[in-house]
């Protein structure tokens, strides 16, 4: 019942539609009264404006693909009633200028003003205008962009079988894609053909006119008895007010036609299309005020039109550019706010939650109420921290997400690293960190901890005796500072972990042409890009900054025809870089040392299994010799780190990763160093022998 229903308006509506077409067929043949010709007329006129409404309002042609059909309906629809009209004024032509009903009657008497030669002088403009300018320029029009259409089908065709095939879209949208160019070839070659409905409306015409002022003259003369120069001006008025009363609706159906094909590729309104284009340029509008105001005082001109013009273009033009600036801000304010919805959905949704930060500081409550409110703004000394390691180490570190949480204790902190809590420490918002080591102890009331970046000996005391700690020569440093040096430290330990694929490839496009070509040879022909991304991840790992990339990858040109493992080519990279390297831990232009003795040089060259190339294949050591070594190194180290700030110990260059591995389990930041890493002109001033 309810389908049926629905169905009957469509019924009624395409029963209607098929009885308006018989019926413009019957007025072809069938003789009608005035009324219904007025009533057609009317009609006519009504039917060709709302034509050129909808030509104006649709944002694309292809929103108006019917127009071809409307086209031809309309022209048959004028085309019958000039038939018919021109019927009634041959029959009843001799009873006066209303024979033919009043629309024609009172187009006579106002477009003519009662003489038939202005009505005649009228029509051949408004035919010429249409025939020639208006309807053979969207003929042209209509002809160049149904060929262009139609050379350019196949690439466009490709161009979204490409698109689907990438992922880009998906098939609904092909297939969507694909019947818009079908449709848009259509309408293109049918408009072609409809354009010429107009050119031959234009031709009937004149010849109906013509038909009608002859054959109505002697109509009027043989038949009714009437003068000749009455008979020619009755007809005449009649044929010419027919004429018009046609010719109009089809220059608005023409001019219709126009503005659709010329449209073209233009998205928007017509009025937003042209308007919007025309007053884009605030400077064109000056430059046409001003000349509307030069015409405005030449002598002989009339002063108030071209002084409106110039006026209201000056206002336009001053105007537009405040609109513009207007439009530009809520524009700004519209993406800003759709930016901060689409990140408040992101957050919110399940697959957000599946997204690990690559460094988290996560507070405990009291920490994070108080650093909020202090002074000192911590988000912004995160960011001074990150841009020091990008230029210290040649790359920039992840955002640093700051979080704050009930699940830990109220003044603890948690580092993580990738999701991974590395590191965690409790502070005393409100009280000072005294950092002593193995010095003297301040003659101060504190509590004794060890500090959480380097593990050195400290006392938290209350912020009374800041005074008293500066007048006995220590120095002291809040809790927000304690925090962000045990932040820095972490990061340093873990910039192997943060140096990401995604960061490499960034340095990489930043390298100037003539690398970006050496990175070209090299790779992936000779090492890959996760084989780069391991060197520079071990060279990070001893905290060498990657910095020079460009010399990195020079080196690494060099050995990678002869060498594979990464940790054979870090060895030629570090030698290569090596005035860096001394340049980054030298202190007042020297570079502290401590050498192995003879013994732990022998001990470890032996130790080294060789094939028969001579490269090292195996590291073989008796355990006791390793434990043995530990202990020496640690006395030797902990008795320098008493008498300079920084120092490396130096090995030969083919036991330094081996060195290094035993080092790094007591002395993580202590760098190791081979001899060939001693970068000429440095000046080196040895602290002793392990031995």
């Amino acid at each position: 019942m309810v389908a049926n229903e629905a169905v009957k308006p469509d019924r009624i509506r395409d029963m209607a539609f098929a009885g308006g077409i018989v019926a413009i067929l019957a007025i072809l043949f069938l003789p009608i009264p005035a009324i219904l010709i007025d009533m057609g007329l009317a009609l006519s006129i009504a039917l060709s404006v709302l034509i050129l409404m909808v030509a104006l309002w649709i944002q694309k042609p292809l929103e108006f693909s019917a127009f071809p059909t409307v086209l031809l309906i309309a022209t048959l629809l004028r085309l019958a009633l000039s038939i018919a009209s021109t019927r009634l004024i041959l029959a009843d032509g001799h009873k006066g200028i209303d024979a033919a009903g009043h629309v024609i009657a009172g187009f006579s008497q106002f477009v003519m003003s009662g003489d038939f030669v202005i009505g005649i002088v009228v029509f051949i403009i408004l035919v010429t205008v249409n025939f020639l300018v208006i309807t053979k320029g969207a003929t042209r029009i209509a002809e160049v962009g149904a060929r262009f259409t139609l050379d350019a089908i196949p690439g466009k065709q490709m161009a979204i079988d490409a698109d689907l095939n990438a992922g880009l879209i998906d098939d609904k949208e092909a297939q969507k894609r694909r019947r818009e160019l079908e449709e848009e070839s259509s309408f293109f070659g049918s408009m072609d053909g409809a354009s010429k409905f107009v050119r031959g409306e234009a031709v009937a015409s004149l010849i109906t006119i013509a038909v009608n002022i002859f054959g109505g003259i002697i109509i009027g003369v043989t038949r009714h008895g009437m003068p000749l120069s009455k008979a020619a001006d009755v007809f005449t008025q009649l044929s010419v007010g027919d004429g018009l009363v046609s010719q109009i609706p089809a220059l608005v159906v023409s001019l219709a036609a126009g503005l659709l094909v010329s449209k073209g590729g233009t998205r928007g309104q017509a009025q937003q299309a042209v308007l919007g284009q025309l007053s884009a340029y605030p400077r064109a509008l000056w430059v046409a005020s001003a000349l509307m105001f030069v015409f405005a005082l030449v002598p002989g001109l009339p002063f108030i039109p071209f002084m409106v013009l110039g006026l209201l273009m000056a206002f336009v033009a001053y105007i537009i550019p405040k609109r513009l600036g207007e439009e530009v801000a809520r524009a700004e304010a519209l993406k800003v706010e759709t930016e901060k919805q689409v990140l408040l959905e992101s957050k919110e949704s399940v697959k957000e939650s599946l997204k690990t930060p690559e460094i988290e500081l996560c507070l405990g409550k009291h920490i994070a109420s108080v650093l909020n409110h202090s002074q000192s703004d911590l988000g912004h000394r995160v960011s001074k921290m990150r841009k020091k390691f990008a230029q210290e180490y040649g790359f920039v570190v992840p955002d640093i997400k700051l979080t704050d949480s009930i699940m830990i204790p109220a003044k603890s902190y948690q580092i993580k690293i990738h999701g991974t809590i590395v590191a965690t420490h409790d502070v005393r918002p409100g009280e000072l960190m005294v950092v002593i080591g193995d010095g003297p102890v301040p003659d101060i009331p504190g509590d004794e901890i060890r500090e959480p970046a380097f593990g050195m000996k400290a006392l938290w005391v209350t912020e009374a005796y800041a005074n008293e700690i500066r007048r006995q020569g220590f120095t002291a440093v809040d809790s927000s500072s304690v925090l962000l040096t045990h932040l820095s430290e972490v990061i340093r330990n873990n910039l192997p972990q943060l140096l990401s694929y995604k960061d490499m490839r960034n340095l990489l496009d930043r390298l100037d042409g003539e690398y970006k070509r050496l990175l070209d040879d090299i790779c992936p022909s000779q090492i890959s890009y996760s084989g780069l991304q391991a060197v520079l991840k071990l060279l990070l790992a001893e905290r060498v900054s990657i910095r020079n990339l460009h010399l990195i990858l020079e080196a690494i040109a060099e050995i990678a025809p002869h060498a594979r493992r990464a940790e054979q080519l870090v060895e030629h990279v570090r030698t290569r870089i090596a005035q860096q390297i001394c340049g980054d831990l030298a202190e007042g232009g020297s570079l502290n040392i401590l050498r192995l003795g003879n013994k732990w040089d022998i001990a470890f060259h032996q130790s080294l299994k060789r094939d028969a190339k001579g490269d090292v294949i195996e590291f073989d050591i008796d355990p006791r010799l390793v434990e043995q070594f530990g202990v020496e190194a640690s006395e030797a180290i902990k008795l320098r780190m008493g008498q300079v700030p920084t120092f490396a110990i130096v090995t030969a260059p083919d036991a330094r990763p081996y060195v290094r591995m035993i080092i790094e389990r007591m002395f993580s930041t202590l760098p190791v160093l081979s001899h060939l890493e001693i970068a000429r002109g440095i000046d080196v001033k040895s602290l002793g022998t392990v031995s």
